[in-house]
């Protein structure tokens, strides 16, 4: 297979990196940072007018019908300039409007997104549940016309700065069965949503949501009572994102990292004149370009409807660009020396995200599981 971008996406990765390059550096990042306001308003209209909002959703609803490789190289330049904005989980909700929802839900909730006027983020997994993808013990029941919604939502991505949440929840069936699930689109601000916010380890908002009693029209259920497959499509999609987005951190922490070895001097001399330290420099690019086909392999076959093959493709790059990350992660800070774990230091911000992509959407162990599992089965 093909394992280059076309002349069209590397046009809009070159111009999304420009436009980066200016307006969201380092410094204007770690300023964020302290700042109270969830929400940048400028950078998401921005996104929008750029397409990058509408990009993998279809043109029927306002998209532009790309896929999970434009997806992945979007996700690379974000990653690499460390982007706060909640691109991911928008995006990957959205996904899941178009492959679920009736053709009013789509012509409600798509075009919204692809202007950057909604921001949605996807509630699905909960305390405990590690990465079953299934395991689902927030309640749906029917209350005359529409739905309650009872539970609790763990570690949302995107939730603070959300309108609008799709939100998992079992309307019949054991806790751990696929049959029985369903998705609604529920408002941020409904009446019984509580949100716990905060910032992960690596400076991105997430948040607990407690429903409590939610009411939720009929006309907001995605899926009916067969969402298991949809959901699993979509987490594949989102592992096939970040190992795009794991791939521009990698590449950004080369660059830095050859750049002190250029810049950082000892015994009157580069300390990239060391040969040690050239070695060391080289085994980190050849494990970013082992992994950059990964990445895009898992991309390809992402938007898969071969359930089986889509699975296994993500898992494996999934798996495989998690053990490299770690690798270079920890290259770079240690080439760096104390230097590379101050907060001053963007290495030190690239290594945290680093690490919580290794564990979102399934860690490395669980992916390493899943292509066991189908191994063993053929």
């Amino acid at each position: 297979m093909n394992f280059e971008y076309s002349d069209e996406q590397r046009a809009l990765h070159e111009s999304l990196t420009r436009w980066l390059d200016k307006h969201h550096t380092f410094a204007q990042r770690r300023e964020r940072l302290q700042a109270a306001e969830p929400r940048d308003d400028a950078t998401w209209h921005t996104f929008a007018e750029m397409g990058l909002l509408a990009l993998p959703l279809p043109e029927a609803h306002g998209g532009l019908g790309g896929n999970s490789v434009d997806m992945a190289g979007v996700m690379g330049c974000l990653g690499a300039k460390l982007v706060l904005e909640p691109y991911l989980p928008t995006v990957l909700a959205a996904l899941l409007i178009a492959e679920a929802g009736t053709p009013a839900q789509r012509e409600r909730w798509l075009p919204a997104v692809a202007q950057g006027r909604t921001r949605l983020a996807f509630a699905h997994a909960e305390p405990g549940v590690r990465h079953a993808r299934t395991r689902v013990a927030t309640a749906a029941q029917r209350v005359g016309d529409g739905w309650r919604l009872t539970g609790h939502k763990a570690v949302v991505v995107g939730a603070p700065q959300a309108d609008a949440l799709v939100v998992s929840a079992r309307s019949a069936g054991e806790v751990d069965a696929r049959a029985g699930l369903a998705l609604f689109v529920v408002d941020a601000a409904a009446r019984g949503i509580e949100l716990r916010s905060y910032r992960n380890h690596d400076g991105q908002r997430a948040a607990d949501v407690h429903l409590n009693d939610v009411r939720v029209p009929a006309a907001q259920c995605l899926a009916g009572a067969e969402a298991a497959a949809v959901i699993e499509h979509a987490l594949d999609r989102g592992a096939a994102a970040l190992c795009g987005e794991a791939l521009g951190v990698m590449r950004a922490l080369n660059d830095a990292t050859l750049e002190y070895l250029k810049t950082r001097q000892q015994f009157g001399v580069a300390i990239g004149n060391f040969q040690a330290l050239q070695h060391r420099m080289a085994d980190m690019v050849v494990a970013t370009e082992q992994a950059a086909s990964m990445a895009l392999l898992a991309a390809a076959k992402a938007d898969s409807s071969d359930a089986a093959e889509r699975s296994h493709a993500v898992s494996a790059a999934k798996a495989y660009i998690g053990q490299q990350a770690r690798f270079v992660g920890q290259q770079a800070i240690q080439l760096h020396g104390g230097m590379g774990i101050t907060d001053e230091m963007m290495v030190s911000h690239l290594f945290k995200r680093l690490t919580l992509i290794e564990s979102s959407f399934g860690d490395t162990d669980h992916h390493f599981e899943r292509v066991s599992a189908a191994l063993l089965a053929t």
